[in-house]
């Protein structure tokens, strides 16, 4: 169902359940997300693709949906010969695909529009390294169009995720002011720093005072990290703090395959719950039957 509270009321009240990784749900559907813009690239020939995936996370017990718009650009479909104003009506159709999927649920269902870092456009893996060679203004003039498109669609909140760089950061925020909408802020790191080398604490520091910020903390990360930065995320800003990791595996580049065990596991988030973990969830490789183990846990 659609939700009668502002997500900010509702953590203020509750720990709620994030989804997991939508790519790896799309491939489990069969999907191909080799094109460059990901599974953006559904947005437009396969719609239903992604309003399955969303219920498949929504059975499992996720309360907050995070749209399939990460690596989706006015830039990337313009690659495509998409125009600007149909490049904006898929935008809006990524925060309807998941409101679709949360309707029939029987409880409140949020919806987060994905806002993926400057990186996910080139498709070179840059968002896991930052330092684009643009400055502050430049990224923030980059972001601002999506910003205003996915607003413009009514989600519960932007999700600005994934950002590798306070500098990126900091043009985001630049870009959602004004745009009526909450945004959590979520950083990808290595260890106590982002994937550019900024301390945890100068980064998360760039929230603190900003009142349109209803969550702060990290994705897209090794699980292993994200507890301490919990606790970091937590003290510098005292504000709710979001933290959806990836499984643990590590991507092999060359072999373009997943190495290694998963790490994920849902009994931790326990211990991340207590240091002020609100928004709880997973990335890249966790699938509906963890966010199920996680959603049980910590109803428990």
């Amino acid at each position: 169902m659609k939700p009668v509270r502002p997500l900010a009321a509702a953590l203020a009240e509750q720990v709620l359940v994030l989804d997991g990784g939508l790519s790896n749900q799309l491939q489990a559907q069969g999907c191909d997300l080799s094109d460059a813009l990901w599974s953006a690239r559904l947005l437009a020939d396969g719609p239903e693709q992604i309003e399955a995936a969303h219920a498949a996370y929504v059975r499992a017990g996720a309360q907050v949906l995070i749209t399939s718009s990460y690596q989706a650009t006015f830039e990337g479909f313009a690659r495509r010969g998409t125009g600007r104003a149909e490049a904006a009506r898929l935008l809006a159709r990524s925060v309807e695909l998941a409101r679709a999927a949360g309707a029939g649920a029987d409880r409140e269902v949020w919806v987060a529009a994905s806002v993926g870092p400057y990186g996910a456009m080139l498709a070179d893996g840059s968002e896991y390294r930052g330092r684009y060679g643009l400055s502050v203004g430049e990224l923030a003039d980059f972001h601002r169009p999506r910003v205003e498109a996915l607003a413009e669609a009514g989600p519960d909140v932007l999700a600005l995720e994934t950002v590798p760089d306070a500098d990126e950061a900091e043009g985001l925020l630049r870009a959602v002011e004004g745009c009526g909408v909450p945004v959590w802020l979520s950083y990808t790191i290595d260890g106590d720093r982002t994937r550019a080398g900024q301390r945890l604490e100068e980064a998360f520091g760039l929230a603190a005072g900003v009142d349109q910020v209803v969550a702060v903390g990290v994705n897209c990360c090794d699980p292993r990290d994200a507890g301490p930065a919990v606790a970091i995320a937590a003290e510098v800003t005292g504000k709710p703090v979001v933290v959806y990791p990836n499984s643990g595996e590590e991507w092999d580049a060359g072999a373009r395959d997943w190495r290694g065990g998963a790490t994920f596991a849902p009994d931790v988030m326990s211990r991340w719950r207590a240091d002020g973990a609100r928004l709880i969830g997973g990335c890249c490789r966790v699938g509906p039957d963890l966010i199920a183990g996680l959603a049980t846990t910590l109803e428990g």
